[in-house]
């Protein structure tokens, strides 16, 4: 039997560069005032972690990242249901059922929807809103998995254009 210490972690870290939070445009780049800085990643944080560290998505799509932060806050699946069987007492308030972040974040992702078409709208919120992996979504076979690669990649691409952060033509 494994102890706890000697079971095989989860996590997974790769070294890399990310955009110094402490970076100051007012002073030159050098090394008390570097842009980036060295830091550990999980990749398997989520699916789109892994994918970039394997090469399959760059650093130029952002999008994934951008899609899921949306997909998050409208609660993953869609706002919650209202628990009316909950009394409110000594003066607490009611939660709110929606709020206009979560109206806000459902516009952006119907508009997302509307641009990707139902198909491809599932394969994005699959892969960077629910975090599966290419395995769950195109199955076992290689090339339904490559296919789903090049789609993904092609539909963060797109997204990347309309939200006005694609780095590359």
């Amino acid at each position: 039997m494994l102890s706890p210490m000697s079971a095989p972690s989860k996590i997974k870290l790769r070294p890399t560069e990310v955009d110094n939070p402490y970076f100051s445009r007012a002073h030159a780049a050098d090394t008390s005032n570097p842009p980036t800085i060295p830091a550990m990643v999980n990749i398997r944080e989520s699916a789109v972690t892994t994918l970039a560290s394997r090469g399959v998505l760059d650093a130029a799509q952002a999008a994934a990242n951008r899609f899921r932060a949306l997909f998050e806050t409208i609660g993953g699946k869609g706002a919650g249901a209202m628990d009316y069987s909950r009394e409110y007492v000594d003066g607490g308030k009611a939660r709110e059922p929606i709020t206009e972040q979560q109206m806000n974040a459902g516009r952006e992702l119907a508009r997302c929807r509307e641009l990707l078409g139902a198909r491809l709208y599932s394969l994005v919120s699959a892969v960077a809103g629910e975090g599966r992996s290419l395995h769950e979504v195109a199955g076992k076979e290689k090339r339904a998995r490559l296919v789903a690669a090049d789609a993904l990649r092609w539909e963060l691409d797109n997204l990347a254009i309309i939200w006005r952060i694609a780095t590359r033509r």
